[in-house]
Order: structure tokens, then C-alpha cells, then sequence
């Protein structure tokens, strides 16, 4: 999300006029739609994105980190987000370990491998011996590792996820989950709400409440597909296409080893 986007949702949802804020934070109503389209050359001052930060209930430097972001080269910006992703993994190599879900045999090797490649990340990111630099506040970028199918299941081969590192991410607003990931919709069983080549998120941190459109992973072959989940009165799970072209399944709950709940939809709105 850009920074225009970001202060205009928040503009709107305070149900505040072009006008009442331009006026409190001391600049011209053109000005300050021209921040909200995006339309500036250049972001803003410290100053007026302080202002914005303070009329918009932002936390303080809120905005200013986005315009920040924004003035970085596109190639240093998307680096950044590349070893933001590749921490992630690392923390959670070290949290997988220190739960003792790792293998004995493998486990010192993989410690000793996520605590050096987690040093060098922190070298290279220009902290030190210091921490990792906070999340971006214009949205954390979410790998996209592979599809899933809007229709009957379908393989799913990154074994390695959650969490992973992919080669295209997309950045999201208001996702927390550090193991989120983007999956694009293949198939029409979803149809109309999803459509093929959608981008949606999931959560694996989240717990899947009945209705919650889900990516759902079955324990004999890995298989995956894409669903509205329901949990039965009899402890059964229920997966509903949005189409009604094809059925309704049950399963046991032992047949399923992932439910993951769909939190965001990328969907193209006109062709290239």
C-alpha cells in the first residue's frame, strides 16, 4: 500500500474532508490530494508527514518510514524485503530447534547454520551486533511460493513452507503472520469471489473459523486444494466450492494436515 493510500484510507475511515485536514495540518487541500493520488514528485516533508501522522492518529514516524521507503531505489528497496523474508526463516529454524521439533541428528548442523546465516543478515542489513530493523510499516512482503487449486486438489511441491523464501513476493498491509504466504488461484470452483490468477494470502498463524475460505493441505499424498471450510457438529470438516458446479466434501479431521485461512485477496481488476 502507497503512502497516498494509506493516508487517505485512514482520512476516510475518520470520516474527515479533504479540506478539515489539509486546514489542521497546515497545507492546501490540492496539495494534500495530490499526496493522497500519489502524484507528487517527491514525498512530502517531515514536517507536513508528522502533521498527517498526528491529525490521522498514526504512531509517530509512521509516515515518514513509508516516504522514507519511497525514496529508495527499487533494486535496494526489494533486497531489503528479500532478507527481511530470509530472517524470518531463520527465526524460524532457531524456534523450530529450540522446541525440539528438529530431527537430533540434524539439529546442531541446522542451528549452526541458522545462527550464522542469521549473523550475516544482520551484517548485511546495517545493523551490527544489533536487531533486525522493524518490520515496513507500507506492508510486510509475503512470498508467493506456489498455487492452489480452486477445484479438485492439486500437488503442492514447496515442502520447505511454511515458512520460506521465494523469488516474488508481494507486499501486504495489516498482515502480521511472519509465516503468511500468497498462493494465486488456479481453477473457477471458487468462482465468482476468486477467479483464476487471484492473489490470495493465507495465515497459518491464524485458526480457521467456520466460513473462513482456507488453503487446505491432506495428510496421504500432500495434496492441496481451495476451499470454504466448516467444521460439522460431529467433528467431520466440510469444504464447500463456491460454485456450485462441484460437490461438497467431508473429511476426517486426521485426513487434513494444514488449514490455513485466506486473509487478503490481489485480484487484477483490467488486463495488461
Amino acid at each position: 500500500m502507497s503512502l497516498g493510500e494509506l493516508i487517505r484510507g485512514r482520512r476516510k475511515q475518520a470520516e474527515l474532508t479533504l479540506a478539515v485536514v489539509a486546514q489542521r495540518v497546515g497545507i492546501s487541500k490540492p496539495y494534500l490530494s495530490n499526496i493522497e493520488t500519489d502524484k507528487l514528485k517527491n514525498p512530502p516533508s517531515d514536517p507536513v508527514l508528522a502533521g498527517l501522522e498526528q491529525e490521522l492518529g498514526f504512531a509517530q514516524g509512521e509516515l515518514a518510514r513509508v516516504a522514507h521507503l519511497a525514496r529508495t531505489p527499487a533494486d535496494v528497496r526489494q533486497e531489503h524485503e528479500n532478507l527481511s523474508a530470509e530472517v524470518e526463516k531463520l527465526r524460524g529454524m532457531i524456534d523450530r530447534f529450540l522446541a525440539g521439533e528438529a530431527q537430533t541428528s540434524g539439529s546442531a548442523r541446522e542451528l549452526g547454520q541458522a545462527s550464522g546465516a542469521l549473523s550475516s543478515a544482520r551484517e548485511a542489513s546495517g545493523g551490527g551486533g544489533g536487531n533486525i530493523s522493524p518490520a515496513i510499516t507500507a506492508g510486510r512482503a509475503i512470498p508467493i511460493i506456489y498455487s492452489v487449486a480452486a477445484g479438485y486438489p492439486y500437488h503442492f511441491t514447496d515442502l520447505d513452507y511454511p515458512p520460506s523464501v521465494a523469488d516474488e513476493y508481494v507486499r501486504c498491509p495489516d498482515v502480521h503472520d511472519p509465516q503468511a504466504f500468497a498462493a494465486r488461484v488456479v481453477g473457477d470452483s471458487m468462482a465468482p469471489k476468486y477467479n483464476e490468477g487471484d492473489l490470495v494470502i493465507f495465515a497459518p498463524n491464524a485458526a480457521p473459523r467456520n466460513g473462513d475460505d482456507c488453503f487446505v493441505r491432506f495428510a496421504d499424498d500432500e495434496s492441496t486444494t481451495f476451499k470454504r471450510f466448516c467444521l460439522r457438529p460431529d467433528g467431520k470438516v466440510r469444504l464447500e466450492p463456491l460454485n456450485d458446479s462441484y460437490p461438497i466434501e467431508v473429511y476426517d479431521r486426521e485426513d487434513i494436515t494444514g488449514l490455513w485461512p485466506a486473509v487478503m485477496r490481489v485480484e487484477r481488476l483490467r488486463k495488461p
